[in-house]
């Protein structure tokens, strides 16, 4: 299938139009009309190959909602004329422990990224959702309930799944005290999430200008980092941290947070981080645990929890030739909310 989308073929160049194909479809791959794409940070960092392992050209999106085009002969579950959804991750061995367990970000050979990974079959690059088109066999594909807002809800494909697998892995419930950490297009979601759950919710920033907003997605309070003496008293207040924040930093202000046994999650950050002290880790018998995007299972769940709870993330539309702009804002930070592209702006 011939294809269009914009591409980034080296680190210092912007994106720019760039026409490929989609591989022929196989007996389970499902072929999708792309109708929106998230925008999310790793796409930046991709592009500008900040992790080192961007292979070029690169077509970045990992936030995908389509609509079936066509389905291979051994498809089950979608039809033509669906609406689905592509999240972070196209393919794994599902043969192993990790697969078999529903973690197939994690699978022991790999799992396949939907841009910059390598195909299992035909070893060639996989290209993401800033295109027209997109062709990914069945396991890995998602269905959008009714009553979600194709437009806006694509950024639960990475937003919302990497906010939500820990708040689930960490079993938060009702009664459960989560701070959040950074408020961009990860904070807010984890707010929202964690307080449709029952959680009492801390917003956690720099400043309080963004409170009224944070108060609007469900946080009961926000702590303002920089006062000192608010830190102090909130010590101990904490079962749980979502720490969003996605570029180097030092974790250690945010441990004495903790109650006992709380623990402090990383999911903005990939790479180094500040030199870091051990001493409130041991005084609470507190951790610092990471935790990367979920499998396809909770990824589908997340989903169908938003729609129960009319759980949208904050969306700035944008055209597709804007993505350049946009991720000059992203690389200026402070943003409480997600681009999405529409991709009918994406002349073929």
């Amino acid at each position: 299938m011939k294809t269009v989308g914009y591409a980034a073929h080296d680190s210092e160049k912007p994106l720019e139009p760039y026409h490929f194909e989609r591989r022929a479809l196989r007996d389970e791959d499902v072929s999708i009309e792309i109708l929106y794409c998230g925008v999310c940070h790793s796409d930046l960092h991709t592009a500008e190959n900040d992790w080192g392992w961007t292979q070029y050209p690169v077509v970045p999106g990992h936030e995908i909602v389509g609509r079936v085009l066509e389905v291979g002969s051994g498809v089950t579950k979608y039809k033509v004329g669906d609406n689905v959804a592509v999240g972070c991750m196209v393919d794994s061995c599902l043969s192993c422990d990790q697969c078999h367990n529903g973690e197939e970000q994690f699978c022991r050979e790999g799992m396949v990224g939907t841009y910059s990974g390598q195909d299992r079959i035909s070893g060639e690059l996989t290209q993401g959702g800033y295109s027209k088109h997109i062709v990914v066999r069945e396991e890995f594909v998602l269905s959008v309930p009714e009553g979600l807002d194709l437009a806006k809800c694509a950024p639960i494909l990475c937003a919302g799944i990497t906010t939500y697998s820990p708040l689930r892995t960490w079993n938060v419930g009702p009664g459960s005290r989560v701070g959040v950490i950074g408020l961009g297009g990860l904070g807010h979601m984890a707010i929202k999430i964690a307080a449709a759950m029952g959680a009492h919710v801390t917003a956690i920033s720099r400043s309080d200008k963004k409170k009224q907003q944070v108060l609007s997605y469900g946080a009961k309070d926000l702590l303002v980092s920089s006062d000192e003496d608010a830190m102090q008293a909130h010590a101990n207040q904490f079962d749980v941290i979502i720490n969003t924040i996605p570029v180097k930093h030092d974790f250690t202000p945010y441990i004495p947070l903790l109650d006992i046994d709380g623990t402090q999650v990383l999911v903005g950050q990939v790479g180094e981080l500040e030199e870091t002290n051990s001493v409130p880790l041991l005084m609470g018998r507190r951790r610092v645990a990471g935790s990367l995007i979920g499998g396809i299972a909770q990824t589908q769940e997340i989903l169908d929890f938003c729609a129960l709870h009319n759980i949208l993330p904050e969306v700035e539309m944008i055209k597709m030739d804007q993505i350049n702009d946009a991720f000059d804002k992203l690389k200026q930070g402070d943003m409480a909310s997600r681009f999405v592209i529409d991709m009918s702006s994406l002349e073929v």
